[in-house]
């Protein structure tokens, strides 16, 4: 590793024992929550440096940059994660080069994945995004509206349904916060007692983790906290953008 990436290996060692000791004070094994290195406006250069410490799956919000990092990365046996709100105009791309969908919150998605999916003969982990605060901004599935989507997806071989997802609120006020987490563990808990396997819950990100993993986050998605500041804020619910291809 090059001397001007080399705080990654730092960024990621303190990142992994600040979600071990967040585990611990929620009284949880730490091995129960994984990272989601969210690598989004990082070129590839870096990843190939994240690749070198260990890491291969990488959370991308937008699917021109999977499609551009993927080809000089080919070598890497990376896992892209697509963690963005996706219009069904680029599903082609993310059936061809993405291992797993958090951001399907509806059935047109559905039908579009899955008809690509078959196109391609593949099969990808998804999970369900929810939107579990009242910001206009957010994307994700009403909650009423799980039960009903959830039996829907039994329907779709390509589609692996392994858990849910979320935003929290925007909020300086940590209640607010945890109540958004608190929802989606419940919502899982009530699906999963209705005989739906879905143990999976990505929540949290690098400013709420911790209240996140106290909920029962098994995966948090971490951006700037490894690679470093972006150009604009940690979000995930930046709109894609038309391809140009």
């Amino acid at each position: 590793m090059s001397t001007d990436t080399a705080y990654l290996a730092a960024n990621w060692a303190q990142i992994r024992r600040r979600v071990d000791d967040a585990c611990r004070e929620a009284g949880r094994d730490p091995g129960e929550v994984n990272i989601l290195p969210v690598s989004k406006t990082f070129g590839p250069e870096l990843i190939r440096a994240a690749v070198g410490l260990g890491l291969h799956r990488f959370g991308e919000n937008k699917v021109q940059e999977i499609r551009d990092k993927a080809p000089p990365l080919a070598d890497c046996g990376i896992a892209w994660v697509m963690i963005g709100h996706l219009q069904t105009n680029k599903v082609k791309d993310v059936a061809r080069l993405a291992s797993e969908v958090q951001s399907l919150d509806r059935l047109e998605l559905a039908e579009a994945l899955d008809r690509r999916l078959q196109h391609e003969g593949r099969a990808i982990d998804v999970l369900v995004q929810v939107k579990t605060s009242s910001e206009p901004s957010k994307y994700g599935l009403p909650p009423e509206q799980l039960g009903g989507f959830l039996d829907t997806l039994r329907g779709y071989d390509t589609l692996r349904v392994r858990g849910l997802m979320t935003l929290a609120i925007q909020s300086t006020d940590p209640a607010e916060v945890r109540g958004c987490f608190r929802l989606l563990r419940e919502l899982r808990d009530r699906a999963i007692a209705q005989g739906h396997d879905i143990p999976r819950l990505s929540m949290g990100m690098s400013g709420d983790f911790p209240l996140a993993i106290a909920e029962g986050a098994t995966e948090v998605r971490i951006g700037t906290a490894i690679f470093g500041s972006r150009s604009y804020p940690d979000s995930h619910d930046w709109p894609e953008t038309p391809s140009k291809a």
